[in-house]
């Protein structure tokens, strides 16, 4: 189970750093769109259709690897409080009454209103330039199945965790301060347990 799960995230984790160069080639082509168009009065026909279908890719391809990190929105004011094996059941049922369900209904109408794009090459209708986006929303049913895989890891992750009562380790990366001074925190508060300290004190 754990070669799957590692083989997994791999994929999302080169697909959603791959993807995130999308944000510069957006932020490159606004900025051109701003500097000719404010100094030599030369507006693009291109710089809004760039920057939808950028931020589109990126917010689409980055679903997998957020996931690989567990790094969507939740709301855990209780979830926080239960043990990892009351927390992994609690997964384990919502990703089949509601992720699963929602996904394959992503995946399936995606490659629908892809395949239906494809068969008239749509172009857009928001600049003179037509630019083809049936490239684009083939991105649709692609994410989803990315979103699948990487779902089918996280219920891995979920049996792992019945079976052991601790969650298995996930990939490292970047993270915001506000999780770096939590985990700090959170350190701590063990270390203090462990020593008969309070979490203020030094451990120098």
């Amino acid at each position: 189970m754990r070669r799957y799960i590692d083989f997994v995230e791999s994929i999302s984790t080169w697909t959603g750093k791959a993807f995130a160069w999308c944000i510069l080639i957006m932020a490159l082509a606004i900025t051109y769109e701003v500097f000719v168009s404010k100094v030599f009065r030369e507006p693009t026909e291109w710089a809004f259709d760039i920057s939808y279908i950028m931020y589109g890719a990126l917010f689409m391809m980055a679903g997998a690897y957020t996931l690989s990190r567990d790094g969507h929105v939740r709301g855990d004011v209780v979830y926080r409080l239960w043990k990892p094996k009351t927390q992994a059941a609690v997964e384990l049922v919502l990703y089949f009454l509601f992720f699963f369900p929602g996904i394959l209904a992503l995946m399936f109408a995606g490659l629908e209103y892809a395949l239906e794009s494809w068969g008239y090459t749509e172009k857009s209708i928001y600049s003179p330039l037509g630019v083809p986006i049936y490239p684009f929303k083939t991105i649709i049913p692609v994410a989803g199945a990315l979103l699948f895989f990487q779902g089918t890891a996280e219920v891995l992750r979920c049996v792992i965790c019945l079976q052991t009562g601790s969650w298995p380790p996930r990939r490292t990366d970047v993270e915001e301060m506000e999780s770096v001074l939590l985990h700090h925190k959170e350190d701590e508060t063990q270390w203090a347990r462990e020593h008969g300290g309070s979490a203020g004190e030094s451990r120098g």
